[in-house]
């Protein structure tokens, strides 16, 4: 009873002063209400559309068909999500840019990222409410019989409503991560558990728009229209939809990207390996080798245009990726030894060549543009974990493609029994390389010299570490200066001599910058602080930058995520396992959808149309037996007979015509 009262006044005294870890009660009950509002609006527009009371619904459903060629129950809520799903990654890389340059959010409204955020997973919940209120019984091309149904005459399309329950994850995420910044402070971390449900539950909506597609296709078939589709709109179920997967996934390397991690090395090509297994090898099993390629050169395209817009538009700091060139070869390498058709085979074939020809590649990518370059002190373990989460994708992978193309890969109840394994041995591998420790007794001595005094001072350090060798096998040792208002700085530091190092590059040490030492060894990731300022809201001393000082190393979360708090093990758990309870449930849906795609196949929906729907029966026809000729009638009922037309008196007689009158002829036959 003690832990639980200690965690009820925790959290309200969160509640009542946020401090550092949240946006005013104010300014959420702003937000509040404008959600609410965005809510009642669109239910009376989809319920209304539904009652027909309400016609705007319908004028965007009519010009949805009209444009895409498919039944607007899938080409408007596709439509839709797409759009919004480019305003959410625009938004996020944004965002994340914004949280590195310039540090934590002052209020809800006060970081434009948020924006295209919120519209954006409003716009995905919208998508699938309106999938689901667009079917209609009395068409040939409605839903399959995946369908989910609603009332008598009311199905909706699956991937509705798994589009509308996605949507709604990351929407709920908004709030609780208000929550989780009040209760423990603001996590400035790609992978925070809140973060990570925003993001996953947007990319899980790529899932939900490849069910509708394959239910589209279906009922098209069945109705026998699918001529009507049009090319573009094939164009992006086949290349926008699985290049927009990879480039779902590959936002949780974001912090790699951007060079500010705060996870172990090896997280990064595990990362790679498992966007690339997962995407890579259910698209070429679901759509083929085009569509593989095609979605490759869609996320360097796009994740090309993000970066021109966040870092020379905008003047953030600017995020790197990986290419996934080699790996697609090597899927298609796998196709070439095993058939697509035995998916189990091919998917772990398929994993072994992306966990060594991919990562190679990938490899040496990093060393030719990412902030961090993979070194030779991870040579070890990335070949293992790198090689196992690529096996482990790439099964799930198959998996997915499998149930995606159940039309026509026959269902192999086994796949399930291989694809489970791996989704835990995905979790598994991901767990590894998030714990991490300080290792302790380490100290710098460091000594600053001017590049530019006064009030923008910058400088050179060169930093002597105690003991002499431990940086000696450090997968990274570098200076981080960030949230200081300018792009972030990584400058990895050159060796001088056994344990001295120097900057590379002028440093800040100035106003709002955070700028540090920072050593990966091992599984300890530490650091030192070289200045950073006073924070009144945490509250947090000012750290200064002597010309020579000496200081020790440790945690390196203590430096990045200064505003954390650190709470009791119940309320921590008990926080943990509400954001895990609510993952797990959404994955366990998309399962399940995924599973009825495939047990689906081949089948013709059996629910009859509704009475008000069906074709209207032709009149019975009498029976002639039954009716009267007219020789059966008397005179005084008979049917007067047609006077003979004169002009047909006499065939072959040509008329003649008279004079009438007023300058008129009317003909005759004489």
């Amino acid at each position: 009873m003690s832990a639980f009262h200690a965690t009820a006044s925790t959290i309200a005294a969160a509640v009542t002063d946020p401090g550092a870890g949240g946006v005013s009660t104010e300014e959420l009950g702003l937000a509040g209400g404008i959600a609410g509002f965005a809510i009642i609006v669109l239910l009376l527009g989809g319920l209304g559309h539904r009652g027909e009371l309400i016609p705007t619904l319908g004028w965007f459903e009519r010009f949805a068909e009209r444009v895409s060629g498919q039944p607007a129950w899938a080409s408007l809520p596709c439509g839709l999500a797409i759009i919004s799903l480019i305003s959410s990654v625009f938004g996020l890389y944004w965002d994340v840019s914004l949280h590195i340059d310039r540090g934590r959010d002052t209020n809800v409204f006060g970081n434009p990222g948020h924006f295209f955020i919120l519209a954006g997973l409003y716009g995905i919940f919208a998508a699938g409410f309106f999938a689901i209120c667009l079917g209609r019984e009395e068409r040939a091309d409605r839903p399959g019989p995946t369908a989910i149904r609603i009332s008598r005459d009311w199905y909706a399309p699956l991937g509705g409503v798994l589009m509308c329950v996605t949507g709604l994850f990351s929407l709920i995420a908004f709030p609780l991560d208000d929550v989780w910044h009040r209760i423990f402070g603001q996590d400035v971390t790609l992978w925070g558990p809140t973060h990570l449900m925003l993001i996953g539950g947007a990319v899980m909506t790529l899932v939900a728009i490849a069910v509708i597609q394959v239910e589209v296709v279906r009922a098209m078939k069945v109705a026998g229209v699918m001529h009507l589709e049009k090319a573009w709109v094939r164009h992006l179920r086949v290349v926008w939809l699985p290049g927009g997967l990879l480039v779902g996934l590959s936002t949780f390397q974001g912090e790699f990207d951007f060079g500010v991690p705060q996870f172990q090395l090896v997280f990064h090509p595990m990362l790679i390996m498992l966007a690339a297994g997962v995407t890579l090898v259910a698209t070429r099993i679901w759509l083929g080798r085009n569509a593989m390629f095609g979605a490759v050169a869609f996320f360097l395209v796009m994740r090309g245009l993000l970066a021109l817009s966040v870092h020379n538009s905008l003047g953030e700091a600017l995020p790197h990726f990986p290419l996934y060139i080699a790996s697609a070869l090597a899927v298609e390498a796998a196709a070439m030894l095993v058939a697509v058709r035995r998916p189990l085979a091919f998917g772990a074939t398929a994993g072994a060549l992306i966990g060594t020809i991919g990562l190679a590649a990938e490899w040496g990518w990093s060393h030719v543009w990412m902030p961090l370059p993979w070194v030779s002190e991870i040579l070890a373990e990335t070949i293992v974990m790198g090689l196992a989460m690529a096996i482990a994708a790439s099964v799930l992978g198959a998996w997915i493609g499998a149930r995606l193309a159940s039309d026509e890969i026959p269902y192999d109840p086994n796949l399930r029994y291989a694809a489970i394994p791996a989704a835990l041995a995905i979790f598994a591998l991901l767990a590894f390389p998030l714990f991490t420790k300080a290792t302790t007794g380490i100290t710098g001595e460091v000594v600053l010299t001017n590049v530019q005094g006064g009030a923008e001072r910058t400088v050179n350090a060169t930093i002597t570490l105690s003991p002499r060798d431990a940086a000696s096998d450090a997968k990274w040792f570098t200076v981080t200066a960030w949230q200081g208002g300018a792009p972030l700085i990584t400058d990895r530091l050159q060796r001088v001599s056994e344990g001295v190092y120097r900057t590379t590059q002028p440093i800040p040490v100035h106003g709002s910058w955070k700028t540090m030492v920072r050593l990966h060894e091992g599984r300890s990731i530490t650091g030192l602080p070289i200045y950073a300022p006073a924070d009144r809201a945490i509250p947090a001393p000012a750290v200064p930058a002597p010309a020579r000082f000496e200081r020790p190393f440790f945690s390196d979360k203590e430096l990045l995520q200064r505003e954390a708090k650190v709470q009791g093990s119940t309320l921590t758990n008990s926080a943990y396992a509400v954001v895990l309870g609510l993952t797990f449930g959404l994955l366990a849906m998309l399962a399940w959808g995924l599973h009825r795609v495939a047990v689906t196949a081949g089948r013709i929906r059996d629910t009859p149309l509704p009475e008000w729907a069906q074709p209207a029966e032709p009149d019975p026809q009498p029976d002639p037996s039954l009716i009267l000729q007219s020789a059966d009638l008397p005179d005084w009922a008979r049917r007067p007979e047609p006077e003979a037309d004169p002009a047909q008196a006499e065939p072959g007689r040509e008329p003649e015509l008279e004079p009438t009158g007023a300058g008129t002829y009317s003909g005759s036959t004489r």
